[in-house]
């Protein structure tokens, strides 16, 4: 391989922090991933990923936004989404009780990737979940 050149193809998209720009990410991923067997799982991860963003960050306020990186190799589907920082902790994965409304967001995100990395800075947090397009006992990406 050229070492220019890669096999990983990258997209990203900027979105107003407004509700509705929830179901346009959703769109946006279904479309990248239309070819691919991941692409429901892609889909909700980036949908609850990004409502988290509006909901509990600076990025559902007054001029608010989020952002969203979508990596997709051979071997790997990562999804990144970037919010606006504001939020008083790092997203984390909550136990929440059964009969609990909110708060399994990020559980229902390690469920369905293989690995979530949440990385902070002074602007933001950006919670990425990647899911191994093919995967053989032992967990590894072939």
């Amino acid at each position: 391989m050229h070492e220019y050149t890669s096999m990983a193809r990258v997209w990203g998209l900027s979105c107003p922090g407004f509700p509705e720009e929830v179901s346009r990410a959703r769109r946006w991923t279904r479309d990248i991933l239309r070819e691919s067997p991941l692409a429901e799982d892609a889909e909700l991860i980036v949908s609850e990923l990004s409502a988290n963003a509006i909901l509990h960050t600076a990025s559902g306020r007054e001029s608010g936004s989020f952002h969203l990186a979508l990596a997709v190799s051979p071997q790997v589907i990562a999804l990144s989404v970037t919010d606006d920082g504001g939020a008083a902790n790092a997203p984390k994965v909550e136990h929440q009780d059964q009969d609990a409304e909110h708060g399994r967001g990020l559980g229902m995100v390690s469920a369905l990737a293989h690995r979530v990395v949440v990385h902070t800075s002074q602007a933001g947090h950006t919670v990425t979940a990647e899911l191994y397009a093919d995967t053989r006992p032992g967990g590894r990406p072939c």
